[in-house]
C-alpha cells in the first residue's frame, strides 16, 4: 500500500514539474513570407518560392512578355507530386494561377469550377430564371495552353546530416499543336543537422 501510495505522489509530481498538460493558447500574426524551417518536410516556403519562380519565368518569357490584343487561355492541370512527402499539389495549383492572374497577361480557366458551371446552367435553363437572362451551354472559353508539372525530391542522410533536394518543372503545353512552348524548373536544396529536442 505504501509503495503504491510513493508511486502515486511521485507521479503527480513529475505531472505537475512538467507542468501538466500542454496546449497551443497564444498566438500571433507573422509575415507569410518569413522563411522559417521548423522541420525537414516540405512547407509554405517552398511553395511560395516555386510558384513565384513559375510565375515569374512564364510572365517574362519571349512568347508571352509582350502585351497582346487578345490574351492567351491558361488552364492549370494536373501538377504530379512525385516525392514520398505528402504536398498540397492544388494549393501549389492556386498560388501559380493566382500569380498569373495578377500579372494582366494571361486570361486564366478554373478546372474545378467547370461541374458548378454545368450545374448552373442546368438550373438556368429549368424555368427558374428569365429566358432572355438565361446562360447556355456552348459559349465557354476554350484553353489555349495547358500547364502541367512535376514535383520531385532526393533525400541523403549520412549521421546527423540531412540534406533535402526538390526539383519542381512546370511545362506550358499548346492545346492545339500539343507542343511545349515554354518550360522551365525551380530547384530547392535544404540542409538540416539533426540535434537533441528538450521541452
Amino acid at each position: 500500500m505504501k509503495t503504491r501510495l510513493i508511486v502515486t505522489v511521485s507521479l503527480a509530481g513529475f505531472l505537475a514539474a512538467c507542468g501538466g498538460p500542454r496546449a497551443f493558447t497564444r498566438g500571433t500574426y507573422e509575415d507569410p513570407n518569413t522563411i522559417e524551417m521548423l522541420s525537414d518536410q516540405f512547407n509554405e516556403n517552398d511553395l511560395q518560392l516555386i510558384a513565384k519562380k513559375m510565375v515569374n519565368s512564364l510572365a517574362g518569357s519571349p512568347r508571352f512578355s509582350q502585351p497582346a490584343q487578345q490574351l492567351p487561355v491558361v488552364l492549370v492541370g494536373r501538377l504530379k507530386n512525385k516525392t514520398s512527402e505528402h504536398i498540397d499539389m492544388a494549393s501549389l495549383g492556386d498560388k501559380i494561377q493566382t500569380g498569373l492572374a495578377q500579372t494582366g497577361r494571361f486570361a486564366l480557366l478554373d478546372k474545378a469550377a467547370r461541374e458548378d458551371l454545368a450545374e448552373e446552367y442546368e438550373y438556368q435553363q429549368s424555368g427558374y430564371v428569365r429566358p432572355d437572362a438565361a446562360k447556355a451551354p456552348g459559349e465557354q472559353a476554350s484553353a489555349d495552353y495547358l500547364l502541367t508539372g512535376e514535383i520531385s525530391s532526393i533525400i541523403q542522410q549520412v549521421g546527423n546530416d540531412k540534406l533535402v533536394y526538390y526539383k519542381m518543372t512546370a511545362k506550358l503545353n499548346n492545346v492545339r499543336t500539343g507542343i511545349v512552348e515554354w518550360t522551365d524548373e525551380k530547384e530547392i536544396r535544404k540542409k538540416f543537422e539533426k540535434k537533441p529536442v528538450s521541452w
